[in-house]
């Protein structure tokens, strides 16, 4: 979207920007000096707290090991130090639960006990097992829920499974946008009995065409950004991923300018959503992303809120 040396130009605005509202939300940990000598430089009375969405954060407790914020109310806390106004949540639960309309119950009824609406709950449906038309249509009728998370590396099917573009295509339909998870963690730490594969996500760039108006995001996406399909995706689709799984410095910047080493493609800003995948990660990880990149305000903007409530608001 800029060049590079329209982001060297950006960038004072943009230190500002981050240094004196997301930074300082973390204290001296993160410099607190830096934050201080932002707000001295800034005399127009912009600098408040920016709005920031999480897309990418779970509820209630990893099957396999403890977290530390895997109590509601205590990541509620954590993300609001934060600056993270909004949190699409899934569960957990809905990782290994075979009862999902029990998972979509229960995580609807824990966002509204906790964080005064802050918490946006995503319902989860396995288009591998029979009647998921029904808990579809429960996660929009009955509990409001406004996309659904899948989770095909866990619950056994691959994206060219003839229900997930079934599934794609009647989400879209009642306006609700479609999540993937296409990992939940490494591979490498998988408990001995249960391997759940990165998913391959190169179905989507036959299947989406299909949906023209689906809006489908890929969370803790690193390895379906190595795939040689990608940039044919990222072209002909409107798939978008979240951050919480980008390797390497500056990967924000290195992406959008097409020059990352690890991923060969040039992703579009607008692609880009924040995405922490908390608790499981420290939401702090992807807030290093935010401001270790080059990224002037307007970038920021994106990727911090905007881009977020254009996928959620938007209606085919």
């Amino acid at each position: 979207m800029h060049a590079p040396a329209q982001r060297v130009n950006a960038l004072l605005s943009r230190r500002t920007f981050v240094a004196g509202s997301v930074v300082s939300a973390a204290g001296s940990r993160w410099g607190m000096g830096v934050a201080t000598a932002a707000q001295k430089q800034t005399s127009d009375g912009e600098l408040g707290s920016p709005e920031i969405v999480d897309t990418n954060v779970h509820l209630f407790r990893w099957p396999f090991r403890r977290l530390k914020y895997d109590r509601t109310d205590q990541l509620v806390q954590k993300l609001r130090r934060h600056r993270i106004t909004q949190a699409w949540a899934g569960s957990f639960d809905a990782v290994l639960h075979k009862q999902l309309d029990l998972v979509n119950a229960s995580l609807t009824e824990e966002c509204k006990k906790h964080g005064d609406g802050m918490l946006l709950p995503i319902g989860s449906v396995n288009p591998a097992w029979p009647d998921w038309q029904e808990d579809l249509r429960r996660c929009h009728e009955q509990y409001q829920m406004k996309g659904i998370r899948l989770y095909p590396g866990y619950h056994g099917y691959k994206l060219d499974h003839s229900a997930v573009a079934e599934l794609i295509a009647a989400a879209t339909k009642r306006g609700m946008i479609v999540q993937i998870a296409i990992r939940m963690e490494d591979e490498r730490v998988h408990q001995a009995s249960l391997l759940a594969p990165a998913v391959n996500s190169a179905p989507l760039l036959e299947l989406l065409p299909r949906v023209p108006d689906a809006r489908v995001q890929l969370l803790n996406s690193d390895t379906a950004l190595r795939g040689g399909h990608v940039q044919s995706m990222i072209d002909s689709t409107g798939v978008v991923v979240d951050i919480a799984g980008l390797e390497a410095q500056g990967a924000l910047g290195r992406l959008i300018d097409g020059t990352h080493s690890g991923y060969a493609i040039k992703l579009p800003v607008e692609r880009l959503l924040f995405g922490s995948h908390a608790p499981f990660f420290p939401c702090e990880s992807s807030i290093l992303k935010l401001f270790e990149s080059p990224l002037n305000r307007e970038e920021l903007q994106l990727v911090m809120h905007a881009n977020a409530r254009r996928l959620i608001e938007r209606r085919g």
